[in-house]
């Protein structure tokens, strides 16, 4: 997903001044949380498969408080009591990122072109607050709630040049169930190796069975064998994916290809 290196950013509320916001990718590298990335569609009359990231992003704020609680709340952060209703404060949390939604929306459809979509990257990050203890009673004063909205500019389907260029870089992610924005950082290493025309890089544990790309799902179109495929029609392909168990980040897009 490529955007202008524009953006408006919203915090607990607050809009910061655009030329003051860092590139998004600077953002996320500077602050712990899991984190989800949309975009709009049809001139930015919609934002594609909003209640699924909503879904995921809760998700991985569940994972990371019970896996690694460091990757939300930040460095030093181990051990922290984890309140029994957190799951159930899913819709807690839909409601203070789609309160934020309604206030930086706005803003960044003003500041657009006509025929300009928006790239909406969500981050949820822990706050101890200065005590450094979790209140039980306000989980919602316990969270952070950022939105980068910036300019996305799609590639164009069908041009040879803006295929996909792969190269095996890595192994898998750790927690990768959940979606967070410390993987930003630990990615720079990586790209260390990209080669100069490659375009994304692939992860895999044993440099045979890939898992998934640094920023996307991995799939492999097959063709079935002969004994496996009766008619030379579409049923004669699948669709392959590495499952969850392995270590994959459950993506929007793998489980809508999977659906």
């Amino acid at each position: 997903m490529t955007t202008t290196p524009l953006g408006f950013l919203l915090t607990n509320g607050v809009v910061s001044n655009p030329s003051n916001t860092p590139p998004v990718t600077a953002f996320l590298e500077t602050h712990p949380g899991a984190y989800t990335t949309t975009r709009t569609h049809n001139n930015a009359s919609l934002v594609l498969f909003w209640e699924r990231h909503l879904k995921r992003l809760a998700e991985s704020v569940r994972i990371l408080y019970n896996a690694d609680p460091q990757l939300l709340f930040g460095p030093n952060k181990t051990s922290l009591p984890l309140p029994s209703s957190l799951a159930a404060n899913s819709l807690l949390l839909h409601d203070l990122v789609n309160d934020s939604m309604k206030k930086v929306l706005p803003i960044a459809l003003e500041g657009r072109s006509d025929g300009e979509e928006l790239s909406i990257t969500t981050l949820v990050s822990g706050n101890l607050g200065e005590s450094g203890d979790l209140e039980l009673e306000k989980i919602g004063g316990a969270l952070d709630v950022s939105i980068y909205v910036g300019i996305y500019v799609p590639c164009v389907f069908g041009v040879r040049g803006n295929g996909a260029q792969l190269a095996v870089v890595g192994r898998g992610r750790d927690v990768a169930a959940a979606k967070y924005s410390d993987w930003v950082r630990i990615r720079k290493s990586l790209e260390r190796l990209r080669p100069p025309s490659g375009t994304e890089l692939l992860l895999s544990n044993d440099g045979d069975r890939i898992l998934e790309g640094s920023l996307s799902n991995f799939f492999v179109v097959r063709r079935k064998d002969d004994n496996e495929a009766k008619e030379q029609t579409i049923h004669c392909f699948e669709v392959q994916t590495a499952p969850i168990s392995e270590g994959v980040l459950p993506g929007i897009i793998r489980q809508l290809v999977i659906e």
